[in-house]
C-alpha cells in the first residue's frame, strides 16, 4: 500500500479522533476549566498510545502538563520532533456560534468548532502521519504536544531547560501556522515577536464629583485614552520610538477585496499603517489595545475615574530584540503620559521571533513532500504572530531545522466565532506530514547522506 493509500485509510479514524478531542474545552486562560486542561492532556497521550508509541509521559515544570511521545530512530536515521499544542481559547458569547463550540459540526467540506484548526488539528495531523506508518515511523520522532501555547507558554522555558534531552532534535516541525489561500500551501519562514504590557494610569486618591472637579483634575480614563493615541501616528503607523522594522517581504496581497473579506473588516473602515501588506503584518511592528479596565457603562456616574488600565500587546519586527523593545515601550508609555499623571507598567509575557531558510536539502524535503501532496508548491511566508518556542528550539539545538508548517487558512477564523478547518486542505497536510518524515530518512534520494 502507498503512502497515499495508507493516509486515506487512516483518516477517518482521525478525524473521529479529533471530533472527540475537540469536545473537551481545553481553555487554558480560564481556570474552571482546569480539569478540562488535564482531560485533554490525557486523551492526547491515550491517541498516541493507540498509535504504537512505546514511551508516552507528561513533561511538567510548574504550569500545565505537556504531552511527550517518543518513537526512538532507526540506526542511523535522524530524529524529527512534531509539536502541536492541545490548548484552546474561550469562545466568547457562546450564542454568537452558527453550531455549538465544542461540537464539532461538519458544513460544505469545513469543520466547524473551537480547536477544530488551532491547534488540535495539527496535533491530528501528527496522528494521521504516526498512523500511516503503523507506529514505525521511518525516522526518529518525537511528539510534543502543550497546553499553554494560548497563554503565552509560560513553563516553556523550565520546560525546555528541564528535558533538554527530549527535546532534542535534528528536525522540529511546528504544526501551528496558516497556508496562503485553500488549497494554496505555505512555508512560514518569517515570524514576530511580542511583547505584553498592562498600564495603569493614576489621577486622584478616589473618584471625586466630575461636577465640582471637573475642568480642574483629571479623569484617569481620559489620562490612559490620551496615552494609548500616542501608540500610532495619523496614518497607523507604530510610533513607539526604537522598534526595529524588517525588510519587506517579497509577496504581498494582490486581492484587497479578499484580504478585506477574510479580515472582517467592515465597509468604510481603511487599513492603518503604510507600505505593504505583507510588510505590515509580517515584517513591522504592530501595536494593539487589547482590554481596557475602567467603569462599566451600566455603572457610570458624574465621578471622575481616579484610575484606569489597559493591556498593550506589540508585535515585534523578527529580527527585533524583546528585551530592548519593552524598554523602548516602557520609555514611550512615561514620555506620553500628560499632566504628571502616575503610570505603572507591568510587562507580561514576551518572546522573540524568528527567520528560517529554506535553503540545505531537510528543508528541501520538506517543499517536496507538501508539492506531491497539495499538487503546487508552498509559497514562502510570514505570519505576524508569535511563536516563540521556534527561536527557542533553534537557539537551543546548533544545526537543527526548525519548520513551521500550517493546516489552517484564512478563513479559519482562529481564536474567532465560528473557527473551522478545511477538510480537503487536512488530509493534504496529514500526507504532506507523512511524505515529509518518509523524505527524512536517511538514504532517501530527497536528503543526501
Amino acid at each position: 500500500m502507498s503512502l497515499h493509500d495508507r493516509v486515506n485509510h487512516v483518516l477517518p479514524s482521525v478525524l473521529t479522533d479529533l471530533e472527540r478531542l475537540i469536545a473537551i474545552p481545553s481553555i487554558s486562560s480560564l481556570p474552571e476549566h482546569d480539569d478540562d486542561v488535564l482531560t485533554a492532556a490525557e486523551a492526547v497521550a491515550e491517541l498516541l498510545r493507540g498509535a504504537g508509541c512505546p514511551d508516552v509521559q507528561f513533561l511538567e515544570a510548574g504550569g500545565k502538563p505537556a504531552v511527550y511521545g517518543h518513537f526512538p530512530a532507526p540506526e542511523g536515521q535522524p530524529t524529527v520532533l512534531l509539536y502541536a499544542h492541545y490548548d484552546v481559547q474561550p469562545i466568547g458569547d457562546p450564542d454568537a456560534w452558527t453550531t455549538p463550540a465544542f461540537s464539532a459540526t461538519e458544513r460544505n467540506g469545513r469543520l466547524y468548532a473551537r480547536g477544530s484548526a488551532d491547534d488540535k488539528a495539527g496535533f491530528a495531523v501528527h496522528l494521521a502521519a504516526l498512523r500511516a506508518f503503523d507506529g514505525r515511523p521511518p525516522v526518529g520522532v518525537k511528539v510534543f504536544v502543550e497546553g499553554e501555547e494560548e497563554i503565552g507558554s509560560p513553563s516553556m522555558k523550565q520546560l525546555l531547560d528541564r528535558f533538554p534531552e527530549e527535546l532534542a532534535a535534528d528536525v522540529f516541525v511546528i504544526a501551528d501556522s496558516m497556508n496562503w489561500t485553500v488549497g494554496q500551501p505555505a512555508l512560514t519562514t518569517t515570524l514576530r515577536g511580542l511583547i505584553d504590557a498592562v498600564v495603569t494610569v493614576s489621577t486622584l486618591e478616589s473618584g471625586v464629583h466630575s461636577g465640582q472637579w471637573g475642568g480642574l483634575a483629571p479623569d484617569a480614563l481620559t489620562t490612559l485614552c490620551r496615552v494609548l493615541a500616542t501608540l500610532h501616528d495619523d496614518e497607523g503607523n507604530v510610533a513607539i520610538e526604537g522598534l526595529a522594522v524588517d525588510p519587506e517581504p517579497a509577496v504581498d496581497y494582490d486581492d484587497d477585496a479578499q484580504l478585506r473579506a477574510e479580515a472582517g473588516i467592515l465597509d468604510g473602515v481603511r487599513w492603518i499603517g503604510e507600505g505593504k501588506a505583507s510588510a505590515r503584518m509580517w515584517t513591522k511592528p504592530a501595536c494593539s489595545v487589547l482590554a481596557i479596565d475602567a467603569t462599566p457603562v451600566k455603572d457610570a456616574s458624574n465621578t471622575l475615574i481616579p484610575s484606569a488600565r489597559a493591556k498593550v500587546s506589540v508585535r515585534l519586527a523578527p529580527g527585533d530584540d524583546p528585551v530592548a523593545a519593552e524598554r523602548a515601550l516602557r520609555e514611550h508609555l512615561a514620555r506620553h503620559t500628560p499632566w504628571g499623571a502616575h503610570i505603572d507598567i507591568q510587562s507580561e509575557r514576551g518572546g522573540a521571533g524568528s527567520r528560517t531558510t529554506l535553503d540545505d536539502e531537510r528543508a528541501q524535503a520538506a517543499v517536496a513532500a507538501i508539492t506531491e501532496a497539495f499538487g503546487v508548491a508552498p509559497v514562502e511566508t510570514g505570519i505576524g504572530g508569535s511563536i516563540p518556542i521556534v527561536g527557542e528550539f533553534a537557539g537551543r539545538n546548533d544545526g537543527a531545522l526548525v519548520l513551521v508548517t500550517a493546516v489552517v487558512d484564512p478563513t479559519s477564523r482562529m481564536h474567532g466565532i465560528d473557527e473551522s478547518l478545511d477538510l480537503g486542505d487536512f488530509a493534504k497536510a496529514a500526507l504532506a506530514e507523512t511524505l515529509l518524515l518518509q523524505n527524512l530518512s536517511a538514504g532517501h534520494p530527497s536528503v543526501s547522506t
